[in-house]
């Protein structure tokens, strides 16, 4: 057994965590603003078709 795998796993995993705690975060802060700035720039609309493909 190679003994960087355990190692990549618990990387990619914390690599993971980040990326949703980004997400939440931009995702608080966009909401965040007037409601005529998220029309403007299609908020939520945009996210949830974005969140949506993922799936």
């Amino acid at each position: 057994m190679n003994l960087l795998t355990p190692f990549r796993s618990v990387r990619r995993y914390a690599g993971k965590i980040k990326t949703l705690r980004d997400d939440l975060r931009a995702e608080r802060s966009m909401n965040s603003l007037p409601e005529a700035i998220r029309k403007d720039i299609g908020w939520p609309d945009r996210y949830m078709n974005r969140n949506e493909s993922r799936l």
